[in-house]
């Protein structure tokens, strides 16, 4: 007999986008601690602003893997309609004098 598997799409296949955001998350957390390390060692001399450094960099890998996961599981954002504006005619003014 054949495999009953059911094959489920890739856009509602859950284990593999959590697997996805896992990975990114831990990738730009370490390549963004790195680099913060290597901008404090190349840029400040004590070890408080060095140390400051490397937590910047960590933060700002954790945001943007989290952006990156969350348009992943909503999906991208919807576009919102721009407000219609009225279009008037500006009328030229000139000084007759």
């Amino acid at each position: 007999m054949a495999d009953n598997k059911e094959i489920i799409p890739r856009h509602y296949d859950l284990n593999a986008k959590t697997d996805a955001c896992l990975d990114l998350t831990v990738r730009r957390f370490v390549y963004s601690s790195f680099a913060g390390a290597f901008g404090g060692l190349l840029f400040f001399r004590s070890p408080v602003t060095r140390w400051a450094s490397v937590a910047f960099g960590a933060g700002v890998g954790i945001g943007s893997a989290y952006a990156e996961c969350s348009r992943l599981f909503d999906g991208p954002p919807t576009k919102l309609a721009l407000p219609k504006v009225p279009e008037t005619p500006t009328e030229n003014v000139h000084d007759s004098e």
